[in-house]
């Protein structure tokens, strides 16, 4: 087995910590963002640590996939399914800009997109 690069290791514990929260204690999601953080959430910009707003839900990852960047950081994008509430089963993507701060890797960007289609 090859070993995985750093900047894929610390990308795909990334991901698992993330969703692991998200799914199970939303309210701890702070502690991996700063102040500054971006958080695009379907068009709509949110700055700082926020949490989200839905009662129950539940990610499942499809594909992940990272990067390392010129300047030291990871950029992360996940695509995968997610059930929220008592809606169907909807795709999303997301995307994540990790950065070392303190030895310690949080979030500066975060992007998500619901994989809706409109035909018409």
């Amino acid at each position: 087995m090859v070993d995985q690069p750093l900047w894929e290791q610390i990308g795909s514990s990334f991901v698992q910590h993330y969703y692991q929260l998200f799914d199970s204690d939303r309210s701890q999601l702070g502690t991996i963002y700063i102040d500054e953080s971006c958080l695009p959430w379907e068009g709509q910009q949110f700055q700082g640590k926020k949490g989200n707003r839905w009662e129950t839900h539940l990610h499942s990852i499809t594909v992940q996939d990272h990067q390392p960047t010129p300047d030291c950081n990871i950029l992360s994008m996940v695509v995968g399914q997610l059930k929220v509430d008592d809606d169907p089963v909807m795709g999303f993507h997301q995307s994540f800009l990790l950065k070392n701060i303190n030895s310690a890797w949080v979030c500066t960007n975060d992007m998500f997109r619901l994989a809706i289609h409109n035909f018409g």
